[in-house]
């Protein structure tokens, strides 16, 4: 890994911490650093940084208006939000992810001042190792077509790969028509979310359940923003949630989200908890995958987005059992090719498709299931 790094924040502390953070990892080389959104800017033209870590709340110029301009300009450095743990905080940070930043994280708020490097180290490093293997993929795979005429696929593909609008169903793979869409995400998760979910049609009839992996704070915010987009309603979880049809349902961040039974009545009832993470996450796609193939087997349909790590692939095992569909997004339109490539490698997804023929794919499949 060669990337070179410039740290955006009003405060000198914080810029000091992250500045820190960063020559922590291998082959990173922090050229600069800037203490408003205006000196961003110079310094992004003056030193063309492959990543910038950006305060999301300045004075001036925020960070909103700094990616604004870094997309007029054309700039292609990536960008890590630093954002606070606030309500204006947590709304800022998902208008800069839909908006293409990679991903984000949080100034820590308490500990001593050791424990706050190492937290914000703990954050950063993952986020700035997943920058440059997507970097080092979107180069390959940018060389390949400029120096290869366009051909067909040459590699066999380790699931059915197929255009959304050559879709049938396979009566060897589910045996249900799908009660309910589930869908697991995170890193680059708003922006996917925000192409895929608008395209579902008002009348698809099911409801769609889904857990993005986000601190507290955030997940408000994030189905506050979707809300303006979609014809579906969307909210942020709560306890007691009986699913209907045409809905939304966010995990909150910072919490667990399960299914249940509500008493007396057999309705599809959604549970937060405190439970545990896992996989380091919490919400947890895993959690809520294992509790939909324990309560209702053989009744969803479940999507892998965009995101680090493999939370969601031994939910998915346990989904695959009762018949469930699964759909991954592939590799060249996620941000991050980790939990679909989990999935993949483990056999337990069916097909894989480009974000923006995912919905289609799930339209078609709630319509025409058996």
């Amino acid at each position: 890994m060669n990337l070179r790094v410039l740290v955006v924040d009003d405060t000198m502390l914080f810029r000091t911490v992250v500045t820190d953070a960063l020559k922590k990892i291998p082959g990173v080389e922090v050229v600069g650093s800037a203490a408003s959104g205006r000196a961003a800017l110079a310094k992004i033209n003056e030193l063309k940084p492959d990543l910038v870590t950006l305060d999301i709340e300045m004075p001036g110029m925020d960070g909103l208006q700094v990616l604004e301009e870094l997309k007029k300009s054309g700039s292609n450095a990536g960008v890590i939000i630093v954002s606070s743990v606030t309500v204006q905080g947590g709304s800022y940070t998902i208008k800069a992810l839909e908006r293409g930043a990679f991903d984000f994280i949080t100034k820590p708020s308490e500990g001593t001042a050791e424990q706050n490097k190492s937290a914000v180290y703990e954050a950063l490093s993952p986020r700035v190792k997943a920058f440059a293997r997507k970097r080092e993929i979107s180069s390959i795979l940018a060389g390949k077509a400029a120096t290869k005429p366009h051909s067909a696929e040459t590699v066999k593909p380790q699931v059915q790969k197929e255009s959304a609008a050559d879709f049938k169903i396979d009566k060897n793979i589910i045996l249900h028509k799908p009660e309910m869409i589930l869908i697991g995400v995170s890193t680059g998760g708003p922006a996917a979310l925000a192409l895929l979910l608008p395209a579902l049609p008002a009348n698809i009839g099911v409801p769609v359940v889904i857990v993005q992996h986000m601190p507290s704070m955030f997940t408000k915010a994030l189905a506050s923003s979707l809300s303006t987009k979609c014809s579906l309603k969307v909210c942020e979880a709560v306890t007691g949630d009986i699913v209907e049809p045409g809905t939304i349902y966010i995990a909150p961040g910072g919490k667990q989200m399960k299914f249940g039974t509500a008493a007396n009545t057999g309705a599809k009832t959604l549970f937060i908890t405190d439970d545990p993470p896992e996989n380091n996450c919490k919400p947890s796609v895993d959690y809520l995958f294992r509790s939909a193939a324990s309560n209702y087997p053989g009744k969803s349909l479940a999507v892998i987005l965009t995101g680090m790590g493999s939370d969601g692939t031994l939910g998915l095992r346990l989904l695959k059992r009762h018949g469930c569909f699964v759909i991954a997004q592939d590799e060249q339109s996620c941000v991050v090719y980790g939990m679909p490539r989990s999935a993949v490698d483990a056999g337990v997804v069916d097909v894989v498709l480009p974000l923006g023929d995912i919905a289609t794919k799930i339209t078609n499949f709630v319509r025409k299931g058996v």
